[in-house]
């Protein structure tokens, strides 16, 4: 699934929000994603602080919903995915990613999706002091790395208020929220 970029629109020199300084760029690229149509992304970032922040809008006005999908083989993995910085991520028995002012949206894959939950409770794991806590940030990293290798099934649903994300597939299954 190719993604094709049309224009992207940068202005530079914009004071940052963060460090005050003259040094931020902000730019907004528009791409057609299929079966999804055209999105815009819009992002900010400081050359000074690195600062950063991206998100992702439909052209078209969308409405709230939910996605869910079962990965159940390796090619699953490969699933596109869009989320917007409003949207909710959840795996069941996993965690949940939830929106907040450090939210982003991005582009990825379904293996894009895990490996983000895997490395926030490896952090987790090498952070907590509970030997119970520990034990089971290990045991959800074990189960993720079977999914990756193509050896266990998860479910990932996506939900957001906002309507401007989505799992691009046959498989997924799609609800108004």
């Amino acid at each position: 699934m190719g993604k094709k970029k049309e224009k992207t629109n940068t202005l530079s020199g914009q004071v940052c929000p963060m460090c005050m300084k003259k040094t931020l760029t902000l730019s907004e690229t528009k791409m057609e994603v299929p079966y999804f149509g055209n999105v815009f992304i819009f992002s900010m970032n400081c050359s000074n602080c690195k600062y950063r922040k991206t998100d992702i809008e439909a052209e078209e006005q969308k409405e709230p919903c939910k996605y869910t999908f079962e990965v159940s083989n390796k090619k699953d993995l490969n699933v596109r995915v869009i989320k917007s910085a409003e949207a909710t991520i959840k795996i069941p028995h996993i965690g949940v990613m939830e929106p907040g002012p450090a939210s982003e949206g991005f582009i990825s894959n379904i293996e894009g999706i895990i490996n983000k939950f895997k490395k926030q409770i490896e952090q987790l794991r090498d952070t907590e002091e509970d030997p119970a806590a520990k034990k089971k940030a290990k045991n959800m990293i074990k189960k993720l790395q079977k999914v990756l290798w193509g050896n266990e099934k998860i479910k990932i649903i996506i939900e957001d208020p906002t309507g401007n994300s989505a799992i691009i597939s046959d498989k997924a299954a799609k609800k108004k929220l």
